[in-house]
């Protein structure tokens, strides 16, 4: 199977849980389509390849765009429009066509010219060039005195779908290739990673060369970058822009607005739909799927031994393919006494040690052979290592005085700015080095009651809240107390988006979860012990990943207790939506496994009480636990999507 083949299919299988909050009915907003090859109505679809359309069905789609509203308009329109020039029709679409094919000269155009629709079609230097790389098609492409014909006819746009990117570069000491325009290069001889400088000078020179080679044979300056398998980031941006892109395409499902055309968001159009198929995805946008989340830990795959390590992983990757669900957490931290807390961690970074480069090669891999979307599970604040000044850690109020904290979270302040520095890299370099799709917040983000009572939290209180910086006075009274919390509670927030936006200057479509304890949605007094608020959560993260676990909580009956768990979620008008319930699967208390039929019948419970998404903790895979057999029947997708 090729390697083109792989990143698109791998990406596809992810894109379409984004969701996009747009209706038709906003001014300035505008869809754009995407397509590949088109192949003629007798052929039949290769089962592989999910990005062929025939022919009949994409005139049929042309067809029906026209009843339906649609003004199909070309990239000047839009960035008219963006300019204040002129206005964009209601319900605008752009249609776009990648990698140059032949079909788009001898299928496409004529019916561009037929139904007077503009387009644009995007080339891949290396393959007008003529050279095989791995991730040649292996189709044949438009040659080009075709390209001049169609650009000449004022209906196409020719747009660069980079000169050499559309390939994989190696990625990690496993050598695993990802895409070449966010991968940081590991030069596998002298056992080292591309550094900031020599990425930036690659990126820049890519850019300004796929705009000189378009220019050179086709005599324009393309204004569209479209990037190939839909991977971008701000470095690639910047340098698109310089290279003379206004506009720049990636692949995720959604509207798009005149404010922002750095990177549009596109349709792509897959698996040959018939009209009903299409009309469902144009109008519904593939909005939101149900999740289904299995949460592992790396520290179950590593071993001293690297071969048995690389078992280890193959036997986890099987299984979750065999699961078929759609998301994993993925530990990305070591903690092998289990305290929570991180001691090292499973990717390049510059402040804590690695026990082993190991999360980029297992995300991918997951993300590759078992198409589901994977998220670096990682701590806020719980890090432990030699570089950390002790001053920069959580203190609780204690026998009268400020004194190291006693949870069992080694917690670094969040008010103090050489450990919000310290963390922030940590984060930076997970972006930078890793391919993953979301954020999972590990449950160490709570501060008590007593905390945080560093002379730096209390300073920070006073300046900025406006708070009283004597603890007796914060902790006098229960509103005293609660109001001080809600403080913190925001403080936190503010935090991890400031986290999740370092991780989104290298991955800018990743989305955001965080662990939640049970008790502040079930009695939101508790915020005032915990810092956490289920509104505060909704707010800030894509997902809430609730601890629906009645057996670590002792709850007496465990059925009651996680319906009311699903009822105080469903209080809140985006409560369902976002809400990821994450059953247990061992009882940490006994040390036993949760029995398969109490598992299943929790499971079942949680679907019948209205729960949208449900993942579970621990996955082990070398126990079967929970049972494979119970998951495929009760846990599974209908359908991969």
């Amino acid at each position: 199977m090729k390697v083109a083949f792989l990143f698109k299919f791998v990406f596809l299988c992810l894109v379409f849980f984004v969701f996009s909050p747009f209706a038709h009915s906003k001014d300035g907003h505008f869809l754009v389509l995407n397509y590949h090859n088109i192949i003629d109505e007798e052929d039949v679809v290769a089962p592989f390849d999910r990005m062929e359309v025939n022919k009949h069905f994409l005139e049929d789609q042309f067809i029906w765009l026209k009843k339906n509203g649609y003004t199909v308009v070309n990239v000047q329109a839009v960035l008219d429009a963006s300019e204040g020039k002129d206005t964009l029709p209601e319900k605008a679409v752009l249609l776009t066509f990648d990698d140059g094919y032949l079909s788009f000269y001898t299928k496409v155009f004529p019916l561009l010219k037929k139904y007077h629709y503009p387009a644009s079609v995007a080339l891949v230097g290396t393959w007008m060039d003529g050279h095989v790389t791995a991730d040649d098609p292996g189709k044949p492409l438009m040659n080009w005195e075709q390209v001049r014909e169609v650009a000449k006819s004022g209906l196409v746009e020719i747009a660069s779908h980079t000169y050499s990117f559309h390939n994989g570069i190696v990625a990690n000491p496993q050598g695993n290739t990802q895409a070449a325009t966010v991968t940081r290069f590991y030069d596998d001889p002298m056992l080292i990673y591309e550094n900031d400088e020599q990425y930036r000078a690659r990126i820049h020179a890519e850019m300004f060369k796929s705009a000189e080679f378009i220019f050179q044979h086709a005599g324009i300056r393309p204004r569209v970058m479209v990037w190939p398998y839909g991977e971008y980031n701000e470095t690639a941006v910047a340098a698109a822009k310089e290279a003379g892109f206004p506009i720049t395409m990636g692949l995720v499902d959604g509207f798009n607005t005149l404010a922002n055309l750095d990177v549009l968001r596109r349709l792509i159009i897959v698996d040959d739909p018939k009209i009903d198929k299409f009309a469902e995805i144009v109008t519904g946008l593939r909005v939101e799927q149900k999740i289904r989340v299995a949460h592992v830990d790396m520290d179950y795959l590593y071993d001293d031994n690297e071969e048995q390590t690389e078992k280890n992983i193959g036997l986890l990757i099987q299984r979750i393919k065999d699961m078929h669900i759609n998301t994993v957490y993925l530990q990305a931290f070591a903690d092998p006494d289990g305290d929570g807390n991180a001691e090292a961690l499973y990717f390049p970074n510059r402040n804590m040690p690695v026990r082993q480069d190991l999360f980029n090669r297992v995300a991918w891999q997951l993300k590759k052979r078992a198409a589901v979307r994977v998220y670096a599970w990682l701590p806020i604040m719980a890090y432990q290592s030699k570089k950390i000044d002790k001053s920069w850690y959580v203190q609780e109020w204690k026998d009268g005085k400020a004194q190291a904290s006693s949870h069992i979270y080694t917690r670094l302040s969040p008010f103090n700015s050489d450990a919000r520095q310290f963390v922030a890299e940590i984060y930076e370099d997970l972006g930078k080095y890793c391919n993953f799709d979301g954020v999972l917040f590990h449950d160490d983000g709570i501060l008590s009651d007593f905390e945080d009572v560093s002379p730096i939290a209390l300073a920070y209180g006073k300046q900025v809240w406006g708070i009283s910086d004597d603890v007796n006075k914060l902790r006098a009274t229960s509103k005293s107390r609660l109001e001080w919390a809600k403080y913190k509670t925001e403080m936190l927030g503010q935090f991890t988006d400031e986290l999740a936006n370092r991780v989104r200057f290298y991955r800018p479509s990743i989305q955001t979860a965080r662990n939640f304890y049970a008790l502040p949605l079930l009695e939101p007094y508790s915020e005032e012990w915990y810092a956490q608020s289920f509104k505060s959560f909704l707010t800030h993260y894509d997902y809430v990943a609730i601890e629906a676990m009645p057996f670590m909580e002792e709850a007496k009956n465990p059925n009651q207790w996680l319906t009311n768990l699903v009822k105080a979620a469903s209080k809140e008008p985006e409560g369902l939506k976002k809400m990821v319930f994450e059953l247990q699967a061992v009882n940490w208390k006994t040390k036993q496994k949760i029995p398969s039929n109490v598992f299943v019948e929790q499971l079942n419970l949680l679907k019948k009480l209205g729960a949208k998404h449900i993942g579970y903790y621990p996955d082990n895979v070398f126990e079967d636990q929970p049972r494979l057999e119970d998951l495929k029947q009760h846990f599974s997708l209908p359908e991969l999507q």
